[in-house]
């Protein structure tokens, strides 16, 4: 079992005592960070793959992520409609970091969110591994 502290990793080895170690280069800490999300993102991936057949891209998650907040599963959404779905998704994996909150359902029962705070500036790779990682604890708490 590993655990991440800044430039320094703690192994837990098989005799369940503690060794620290320090890596003078934080790249390699980054990479253990990067290769668990990785790692945690391929097994959800798995497992949508074992319900549904097929291998989703991130839209198609954040489409059945919205979805499911909806509580409406139909058919046929329009175009516009899957977006709003997208977003509601987006909105709700950011809510327990603080970034939305819920102010309220629509008439038609669609949820509608405030912002609280700026999102980070980040790459595009950082913005995609920042969405992953709240996709992934959006999944945990619905004990996926």
């Amino acid at each position: 079992m590993q655990f991440q502290i800044s430039n320094q990793k703690i192994l837990k080895n098989h005799d369940n005592h503690d060794n620290l170690r320090s890596f003078s280069n934080p790249y390699l800490c980054s990479m253990n960070i990067q290769d668990d999300l990785q790692s945690r993102w391929w097994q959800l991936e798995a497992k949508l793959v074992e319900r549904f057949g097929k291998k989703p891209d991130m839209e198609t998650i954040l489409f059945m992520i919205g979805v499911q907040e909806l509580g409406d599963i139909k058919k046929k959404f329009s175009k516009e409609q899957k977006q709003d779905l997208m977003h509601i998704a987006v909105c709700t994996v950011l809510t327990p970091s603080g970034y939305y909150e819920i102010e309220g359902v629509d008439a038609d029962g669609w949820p509608h969110f405030r912002q609280l705070k700026e999102l980070p500036k980040y790459a595009l790779k950082e913005q995609e591994d920042f969405l992953k990682d709240h996709v992934l604890m959006y999944f945990q708490q619905q004990e996926f």
